[in-house]
């Protein structure tokens, strides 16, 4: 595989999935990236085809087509297929194409908050309190009785929406109730995460592992309520910056040392070793970073602020980590800053117009990137919108204040009725 020409398989229709193409498709060790179902921007990106027949839940499917078209390595993009077991499938039934990402067992991280959260327990990683409650009466009671404001997580997948902040005891069993009884998120809401509310900054880390070593991207933070000033209801990120200032040297070196590590540790010492992108949130809290999350993927929005300033051949990585070579090899990254604005489809995260018809100028300065997500493009070549979270502008720039002002530059050259978007991404660090 080393020295193979990579013909790769990339699941997923995202911002995320665009990114990947885009930086993939640098490398001189990519011969082609053909993207289930991909969307109106990778369609036009270089080496990459969408194929759009096949859905990325058809495990069989996509074994026949990646065979048919002598695919030899598989990438997929969204957490649904990891937590469904796409590796494992592909495992089984195409032996010889190579998957960077992990197992069934390994996507549980993502899959079940109630299993991460006892895995942190286990391995003394340092997150909030918390109790995991699979029958609503014992939740309600438990959420009646702390002394502490919450955070209430469904269990299951719930496309990032999953979290809710309640601001009193009773919005707290308002939303309970809409989780485990009017199940708001479907079956991810058969089991809740009932834990302490912890006051900090957040970021996100995307580290690749091949289930040894373990490398880091910049730090990033994501901007997850829909209104500014982070008002309003929680979406599935309206931008991002990196890196990210109050993720300091020694913040960054506790997390490797506290989390990072004894997680890739872990996970290999109870059978499940991580091969692929481990994503991890945080609050840097006064205490220190706490552990909120876990995702088995690359992050969207993070990717796309992330990967412009990876400066090493990102497909060189993914291969590493299929073949356990990591530590051989180092991930530089640029000195710059990068920022990522999303816009969004009017009355996003609630319904939202879709079909609407779009135009998108490509940006003229170096350094900016459109990176679409919710968009398609008809039979007759027109642009259009398919989601909630539309396309984001991504630049780069000497200080991050550059990379702010270049991305919003970059929004304006995208055109659609109803398109919103926030206008202090990056506020924190600009303040």
């Amino acid at each position: 595989m080393a020295g193979d020409q990579l013909r790769i398989l990339l699941v997923g229709n995202g911002g995320r999935e665009h990114t990947l193409a885009w930086k993939l498709s640098q490398s001189p060790k990519v011969e082609s990236i053909h993207i289930v179902p991909g969307n109106g921007g990778t369609a036009g990106t270089s080496k990459c085809q969408n194929i759009p027949g096949i859905s990325q839940e058809d495990f069989p499917a996509l074994v026949k087509y990646a065979k048919n078209n002598n695919l030899n390595f598989l990438v997929p993009g969204p957490e649904a297929p990891l937590v469904a077991g796409i590796m494992d499938h592909f495992a089984q039934h195409a032996p010889s194409i190579r998957v960077f990402g992990p197992s069934k067992a390994a996507a549980s991280m993502e899959g079940s908050k109630t299993f991460s959260k006892d895995f942190m327990l286990r391995h003394k990683i340092p997150t909030a309190r918390y109790a995991n409650f699979s029958d609503y009466e014992q939740a309600r009671k438990h959420l009646d009785e702390v002394d502490y404001r919450v955070v209430i997580k469904a269990d299951g997948l719930a496309a990032g929406k999953g979290v809710v902040l309640p601001g009193t005891k009773a919005e707290g069993q308002e939303a309970l109730k809409g989780i485990m009884l009017t199940k708001e998120f479907g079956d991810a809401g058969n089991a809740v995460v009932i834990e302490e509310f912890l006051e900090g900054e957040e970021i996100s880390i995307l580290s690749l592992s091949d289930g040894m070593s373990i490398v880091s991207l910049p730090p990033a933070q994501d901007h997850k309520r829909i209104g500014e000033g982070d008002t309003g209801p929680n979406t599935g990120g309206m931008g991002t910056y990196a890196p990210a200032p109050v993720a300091t040297k020694e913040v960054l070196e506790r997390i490797e040392r506290e989390v990072l590590k004894p997680t890739i540790d872990g996970m290999r010492q109870e059978g499940f070793p991580f091969r692929g992108c481990l994503f991890t949130g945080f609050m840097i809290t006064k205490d220190g970073p706490r552990l909120l999350e876990y995702n088995v993927r690359f992050g969207d929005p993070e990717s796309q602020s992330c990967l412009p300033l990876l400066e090493s051949d990102l497909a060189e990585l993914i291969v590493a980590c299929c073949e356990g070579t990591l530590a051989k090899h180092t991930l530089l990254t640029s000195m710059q800053s990068a920022c990522t604005v999303v816009v969004a489809a009017g009355g996003y995260p609630g319904s939202y117009a879709k079909g609407t018809p779009m135009t998108v100028q490509e940006p003229n300065q170096e350094g900016t990137h459109v990176f679409h997500a919710g968009t398609s493009l008809s039979s007759d070549g027109q642009l259009k919108t398919s989601g909630g979270r539309v396309i984001a502008s991504t630049a780069t720039g000497q200080t991050l204040r550059e990379a702010v002002d270049r991305a919003y530059q970059g929004v304006s050259a995208i055109k659609f009725e109803g398109m919103q978007y926030r206008k202090d991404i990056a506020h924190r660090a600009l303040k």
